[in-house]
């Protein structure tokens, strides 16, 4: 096995992970704040830092993981996640427990994803997206739990037409699929709980 599918995980496995679960659970109680988590991985391209940290810290061999086209296609980024999690691949994105998405304006639709039933809505994908800045794309304002009032958010770059998916992904609560927004920055969260509006409206 290449070495680059091996090496790059957590310096201290127990203690990483522990600190990256703590951001997300942070990031995922007060949706829209950025949690700085640092460079813990240094994972094969396409596959970013912060987005294999919260791999890591996520994904165990009882979490199928969907990859997008780009991620699929590194033979070394697979390996990499296979390796240091244990995840098997899932076959399709229904049967996910985890996605990445490399990119993420590329990214099929929303409903594509394991949306949770009635009795069970955590058995659902939870979306790693993999974005370039949590700052500077289109101005987005989010409303709902874990928000005193509102607060202004503007990653680069999410979904086509994610404002109007993720209308129609709350429309589905207590079903539909939660968000992880990886950044160089850190991690910030979209619980399907969360009101997306375009500054407009």
């Amino acid at each position: 096995m290449d070495i680059e599918a091996i090496d790059g995980g957590f310096a201290n496995p127990v203690f990483d992970a522990q600190a990256m679960f703590r951001a997300l659970m942070d990031a995922m109680a007060r949706p829209g704040t950025i949690q700085p988590c640092g460079e813990l991985t240094a994972p094969p391209s396409p596959l970013a830092p912060v987005a294999a940290a919260v791999a890591l810290s996520l994904c165990d061999a009882d979490t199928p993981l969907w990859l997008d086209a780009a991620l699929q296609a590194s033979p070394a980024a697979r390996h990499w996640l296979g390796f240091h999690t244990g995840a098997p691949l899932a076959h399709t994105a229904a049967d996910a427990h985890f996605a990445i998405a490399s990119s993420p304006a590329e990214l099929i639709a929303l409903e594509n994803f394991a949306q949770g039933s009635q009795e069970y809505p955590d058995r659902s994908t939870t979306l790693i997206l993999q974005v370039a800045s949590l700052s500077g794309g289109e101005m987005l304002q989010l409303e709902g739990p874990g928000i005193e009032t509102s607060v202004a958010f503007a990653p680069v770059s999410l979904p086509r037409h994610f404002v109007e998916q993720w209308k129609q992904n709350r429309a589905r609560f207590p079903r539909g699929v939660d968000v992880i927004l990886a950044a160089p920055e850190g991690v910030a969260c979209l619980p399907r709980t969360t009101r997306i509006k375009t500054m407009e409206g």
